[in-house]
């Protein structure tokens, strides 16, 4: 589906950006009909490939009240929630997760998670595994190269150094919708590696901001190939007419200039079929379906969905030939009423679909191909306020790990009694990126990627991948 004309805001040289996005991308290479045709064949070709799925917790979880509840603390600190035991002996976790507990022996629950440099809310450190920084003047922002743009998101960098794995399918996919609170919409950005490389969104509804709301360049949240699909596609001379057009009227526009790395990948979209499939859960088998469950598809306050569909259709999308796949689910943020709102709202969603996803890919065979990743930005306050909320705790939180052909069944890290601190085996943000980079087979001991200023940027900054896996 392709829109030749449309609506949209116009830029300050007259263009309009989504018009960009969505004729540009197909139409700015000088493509010739052999080139459509010979896209249609290459659709067929597939090959295996290693997949990273990325699930940001917008707000940071209690993961005190998950992964590591710690029931000899007082009553001010330890919570309601009692543990049960897994599938793994001597690994408890939280009563109102016993769908994960039965998986455990395919987990690695991090108890000692840390990086976050502050307590602001935003994906940044969860996509990059890079902190952030305190400007002049109190503003918190990405911590940059020197003049050289903010870091990348693993999908983008991903996207940069292996490509697609299968024409049709983006590798890098964010299925993330706008949220009320930008930053919890993100899907990570592509930063100083251009647009070309960020994330394909199938939802058209979120246009990346920054933290205050502003508009950021750099995403592909409009490239949606409306009006024109492959039935309508009969003349196709009329068509490379139409693009031909276009390209020759805008052919000094310097803002087309790093568009031309799309036209490819957007025309193998429109041809091969393979991202539509995956995206269309009517094919999936009903009894799977079902096993996930539908959650909610409606935002949650002002974070994101707890659609469980997402996690389905993030496994899909890894099959179909996506690299890096990022959903967002809920919203943690539980200042008041922390434990109520855990056990009636989120908990119980989160642990069937991420419980189901992960025996999904290992009955699936894919257990040594696809990583999974779970966390939120920083964790909660060990002692309960007076609201029965948790604030935000910087020094420590957790997450969860599997696949990609680590060792599970074990527990790395742990925080002190009062589960406010790291106490053996403290675990960077940096060293499970360095971890899943090399699950994908890239060495981040290695590999750089130059910046805007031609500088070499490592892809991980001074972490090696966990020895424990």
């Amino acid at each position: 589906m392709l829109t030749i004309n449309g609506r949209g805001g116009r830029l300050c040289d007259r263009m309009n950006r989504r018009d960009a996005l969505k004729i540009g991308a197909l139409g700015l290479g000088g493509m010739s009909l052999p080139d459509l045709l010979q896209a249609e064949q290459r659709a067929g070709i597939k090959g295996s490939h290693k997949a990273v799925i990325m699930i940001y917790m917008p707000g940071a979880p209690p993961h005190q009240d998950m992964y590591d509840l710690k029931m000899e603390a007082p009553s001010g600190i330890r919570g309601p929630f009692q543990p049960i035991d897994t599938a793994v002996p001597g690994i408890q976790i939280c009563e109102h997760m016993p769908m994960l507990a039965k998986v455990m022996d395919k987990c690695i629950p991090l108890r000692s998670v840390h990086g976050s440099p502050n307590g602001f809310h935003d994906s940044f450190i969860c996509y990059t595994g890079r902190s952030w920084a305190k400007q002049p003047g109190g503003l918190v922002v990405p911590r940059r190269p020197a003049g050289a743009g903010d870091w990348p998101s693993m999908g983008a960098v991903v996207s940069r150094l292996q490509g697609a794995a299968n024409v049709g399918v983006p590798p890098f996919i964010g299925l993330s919708p706008n949220t009320g609170y930008p930053p919890y919409g993100s899907t990570g950005y592509p930063g100083f590696l251009g647009i070309s490389h960020g994330a394909f969104r199938p939802s058209d509804r979120h246009v990346p901001t920054n933290r205050l709301g502003v508009p950021l360049p750099g995403g592909r949240a409009n490239m949606k190939l409306n009006g024109v699909t492959l039935d309508r596609f009969g003349d196709r001379k009329q068509l490379l007419t139409s693009l031909d057009a276009f390209r020759r009227s805008h052919s000094g526009d310097s803002f087309l200039a790093g568009l031309d790395d799309l036209n490819r990948q957007a025309l193998d979209i429109l041809t091969s079929g393979r991202l539509a499939d995956a995206l269309d859960l009517s094919k999936e088998d009903p009894a799977v379906r079902e096993r996930y469950g539908k959650g909610c598809a409606e935002n949650y306050e002002d974070g994101a969905p707890r659609n469980l569909e997402h996690f389905l259709m993030a496994r899909r999308l890894v099959e179909a030939g996506a690299r890096v796949v990022t959903l967002n689910f809920g919203e943690w943020d539980f200042h008041s009423n922390n434990h109520n709102t855990a056990k009636d709202t989120h908990l119980p969603m989160f642990d069937r679909g991420l419980a189901t996803l992960i025996a999904d890919i290992y009955e699936r065979g894919l257990g040594d191909d696809v990583s999974v990743v779970a966390w939120g930005e920083f964790g909660r306050t060990p002692r309960i306020n007076r609201k029965a909320g948790r604030d935000h705790w910087v020094p420590v939180g957790g997450g969860l790990i599997s696949g990609g052909g680590m060792q599970t069944g074990q527990v790395i890290g742990s925080t002190d009694r009062l589960g406010g601190f790291p106490k053996d085996r403290p675990v960077h943000f940096g060293e499970v990126f360095a971890t899943l980079y090399r699950n994908l087979g890239l060495d981040p001991a290695t590999m750089k990627l130059p910046d805007l200023s031609g500088r070499p940027q490592y892809i991980v900054d001074k972490h090696s991948p966990l020895p424990e896996v």
